[in-house]
């Protein structure tokens, strides 16, 4: 099942530098870059983000999502398309636990970051947690057609690719 997930470095991981150590991890594993862009979100379109990932104000509370608005919108993001066989649960795998805290060594929130969110809500901010990768295939569409327009996004063959089919 070749699929396409979004996933965006967030601002965290911009003013880090960790974009090339990310990206090569998708690569490494033989996931394809399809679409890439460098984006300063405002917050009118962060809340569009997250309106496309399912009411998260109503799931997580209003303040909550305030300080996810302010995280996303508080530098440029990389957006990614990124294809591959399963590629949205293996990028999930990848990224590691929503909460840095909890999320395992060896993903990319248990190596770049480690926040809690009851230290992040100590300090009434949101959760720099390095990554977005969407939750499941209906939502990678919706969020790719958000950040993407058809012509952003390419197709090609990558030497992985002699692997998978």
């Amino acid at each position: 099942m070749i699929e396409r997930s979004l996933v965006l470095l967030k601002p965290d991981a911009i003013k880090r530098g960790f974009i090339g150590r990310i990206v090569s991890r998708f690569e490494d594993a033989g996931l394809k870059i399809v679409g890439a862009k460098m984006v300063w979100a405002d917050q009118s379109f962060a809340r569009q983000h997250y309106d496309e990932i399912g009411e998260v104000g109503k799931r997580r509370g209003e303040k909550v999502l305030q300080n996810m608005l302010k995280v996303l919108s508080s530098g440029p993001v990389l957006a990614l398309c990124i294809e591959g066989v399963n590629a949205v649960e293996n990028i999930r795998k990848m990224a590691g636990a929503t909460e840095p805290k909890a999320a395992l060594p060896g993903t990319i929130r248990g190596d770049f970051s480690h926040v809690s969110f009851a230290h992040a809500d100590q300090l009434n901010k949101g959760v720099e947690n390095v990554v977005h990768a969407s939750g499941s295939v209906e939502e990678a569409k919706k969020e790719i057609a958000l950040w993407f327009k058809p012509e952003e996004l390419h197709t090609y063959k990558t030497v992985h690719e002699a692997h998978v089919f």
